[in-house]
């Protein structure tokens, strides 16, 4: 990847200007709706709170005069309950009165109503990045998150890196989802139409031909093609006889869209590759493993693997555990070995820490008894105790 240039005064999220004492009061004016909506939004940050836009009336002209701000807490959500849910969602409407009701003419925002009172707790200060309301991608992030994906940079490792030049993602202003959101949207709209229905109409074809062909294609709310996956009759024919242990790695990308390219693989008799499916991801969240994993079982008659081997990936791991309840899902060492050189790469590069207590602990432990004690033994002498990565993958070590 090319070197990037930041300033990384750019990136930092400034919370709107606001005294710290502020309360709006009845006669206050705003220019627009706009600076009304900023001053709330960050008096509500501020207290600890998010803000939904809500009722407006309006003339016989169809011009608006009055507008109402709620707190996202106000009234109760719908109930579905006669719908199944995929996703759970926690509930956080509890019929909360905080409003403030302005009057407009000529676009001029008068607050004519305003009530404070909460009838909940507030978001702990710690928390209140998160709040949906103050979240943004400035352009000069946007820019950057772009160029490091025609890089091939994934979403998750630019975030990290953005969040690294920021001093941490609390001054981004954005959470990880809007990054992978915003990616998303970039590569849909960069996926030309032709290129989408030559390939599906290739796969339609290949259907007709074979009708053990089997693909499924995900789209999102404006009809872009998001997701795809695929398997022919041959792989379906392995998986059957061979389909025990799965691998399933996402490190390739295509090059013109920057999607990312994930196979499921597994080893025939002869102890050679064999194909089982291969997918195109437009990211790497869990709702798109989800729809993935839930494609693939249904393409094999919802045979579901024994053993899964997969990356580090923690949304990967979430959909597993959705669709895949009762496979053993174990990580694969060639991406810890990767990551090692990554992340403790001062020393992994050392024979005497890699020989002596990485490679044990990867490949020659015969019982847990040992493993713990190797391990112990490795903080002792080499100070490992308090590296995050190696926590982690300590905590992951059943796996």
């Amino acid at each position: 990847m090319a070197e990037l240039e930041l300033d990384t005064a750019h990136f930092t999220h400034v919370t709107r200007d606001l005294e710290k004492d502020f309360e709006f009061m009845i006669g206050m004016i705003f220019a627009s709706e706009l600076e009304a909506y900023n001053k709330y939004v960050a008096y509500a940050i501020g207290k600890g709170f998010g803000v939904r836009k809500s009722k407006t009336r309006k003339n016989d002209k169809g011009e608006i005069t009055r507008r109402i701000f709620v707190c996202n807490c106000a009234g109760y959500s719908v109930n579905s309950s006669d719908q199944e849910k995929k996703y759970e969602r926690p509930e956080v409407r509890c019929g909360c009165h905080a409003f403030i009701k302005f009057k407009v003419e000529n676009g001029v925002h008068e607050v004519v109503e305003y009530v404070s009172e909460h009838n909940h707790e507030f978001i702990p200060e710690h928390q209140r990045q998160l709040i949906r309301c103050g979240r943004m991608i400035s352009n000069t992030c946007k820019g950057v998150l772009v160029d490091m994906a025609k890089a091939g940079i994934g979403g998750t490792m630019a975030y990290k890196f953005l969040a690294n030049e920021t001093g941490g993602s609390q001054n981004l202003g954005f959470i990880l989802r809007d990054c992978q959101n915003f990616l998303q949207s970039e590569r849909s709209n960069l996926i030309e139409w032709g290129d989408c229905q030559n390939l599906l109409n290739h796969f339609h074809s290949m259907q007709i031909q074979n009708p053990m062909f089997f693909y499924a294609q995900q789209v999102d709310q404006e009809g872009r093609l998001t997701n795809l996956f695929w398997r022919d009759s041959l792989s379906k024919f392995d998986y059957d006889c061979f389909g025990d242990v799965v691998v399933f790695d996402t490190t390739y990308r295509t090059n013109k869209y920057n999607l990312i390219c994930g196979p499921f693989v597994g080893v025939n008799h002869h102890w050679k590759n064999t194909l089982f499916g291969c997918a195109f991801l437009s990211d790497e969240t869990a709702i798109s493993f989800i729809w993935l994993f839930e494609m693939f079982l249904k393409s094999m008659g919802n045979k579901a693997p024994k053993t899964i081997f997969t990356d580090q990936d923690q949304a990967m791991a979430k959909a597993i555990r959705t669709v895949f309840p009762n496979t053993q899902h174990r990580l694969c060492t060639w991406h810890i070995g990767k990551n090692a050189n990554q992340n403790i790469g001062h020393l992994y590069n050392k024979p005497e820490f890699k020989d002596k207590y990485f490679s044990k602990l990867m490949y020659r432990c015969r019982s847990e008894d040992e493993f713990d004690s190797t391990w112990r033994k490795m903080d002792e002498e080499w100070g490992t105790e308090n590296n995050s990565w190696l926590q982690r993958l300590y905590d992951l070590r059943y796996k």
